[in-house]
């Protein structure tokens, strides 16, 4: 048996779902013997048999990956409650398990999951999927690249309607409820060390029932980071439709008209606003300086 075999059989043992009482199967998916397939390929010591070393790892990579999910997906978990994320989290695993070095990418395939499964999530579906791309977008945040931010004193060339770059880390969100604030709400709750925990998962089930009961509305969400923490900054949908048209590659005019489209404002409001925008934005760092550059500044 070759390294590769050795590992193939040992990442198909140790992905295998645990029993009810979070030990080893007996027999693999095929039906053999679960102690005959471990003495293949890993050889007892003094104190364990083949079977219960292979177990240590089945066991660890499963407490792990579900210890992960519940860290990076707490919004969705209280709006599911403790047992029913588990049980969706263990039929997820079995579907897509972990394929990356890395856990942060554990939850990257969950939203498209639950679209393909949503009888894991009713009867709230709408707020899950909400807080699932949020929570989602909230680690694509955290991590993803950042370039060096353009400042309103920087040049961008000649080009009299220039072209501007978001971060890539800036993730959009249209949304259909407030799980921001949810969110923000339950993970007080959770951290509240002096309250009972009865009484906490009491207030987060009110919280959530809350939520759910609200009549779906369109909340524009920028989810950002600043200083090596994340933030959530709402958005009006004017300027939502302008930075989704400057990440799309339009130039500076082409996104004030498809954010003003239809909307009848004055040019000189449409101006100041896109100039407040601007000022807000380019202090928290949203935009990259442009690639190559002259001497001269854009002009108002």
């Amino acid at each position: 048996m070759n390294l590769a075999e050795i590992q193939r059989r040992m990442y198909v043992a140790v992905v295998q779902p645990l029993t009810p009482g979070e030990h080893m199967q007996p027999r693999t998916r095929d039906g053999k013997s679960m102690h005959d397939a471990a003495a293949e390929f890993i050889k007892p010591n003094d104190r364990l048999s083949s079977f219960e070393r292979l177990e240590i790892y089945n066991r660890q990579y499963w407490f792990r990956v579900l210890g992960a999910l519940a860290e990076d997906f707490s919004g969705l978990r209280a709006i599911l409650g403790v047992r029913k994320f588990e049980v969706l989290c263990k039929a997820y695993l079995v579907d897509c398990p972990s394929e990356s070095f890395t856990l942060r990418n554990l939850g990257a395939r969950l939203e498209s999951w639950l679209l393909d499964h949503p009888q894991w999530i009713r009867p709230r579906a709408g707020l899950a999927l909400d807080m699932v791309r949020l929570e989602w977008a909230e680690i694509e945040a955290f991590d993803a690249a950042a370039e060096p931010a353009w400042a309103p004193r920087d040049a961008l060339g000649t080009d009299p309607d220039p072209q501007f770059r978001l971060q890539p880390y800036v993730q959009l969100l249209k949304l259909r409820y407030p799980v921001d604030d949810l969110l923000l709400a339950v993970r007080q709750e959770h951290s509240d060390g002096a309250m009972a925990s009865n009484a906490i998962s009491a207030r987060k089930r009110a919280r959530v029932r809350k939520a759910a009961r609200q009549k779906p509305q369109s909340v524009f969400l920028a989810v950002h980071r600043m200083d090596y923490s994340v933030y959530f900054k709402r958005l009006d949908a004017e300027a939502f439709a302008f930075l989704n048209s400057l990440r799309d590659g339009n130039s500076l005019s082409a996104a004030v008209i498809t954010a003003f489209a239809g909307r009848d404002v004055p040019e000189s409001k449409i101006l100041g606003t896109v100039q407040s925008w601007f000022e807000s934005w380019s202090t928290l760092g949203w935009f990259c300086r442009p690639q190559s550059v002259d001497a001269k500044s854009i002009s108002s």
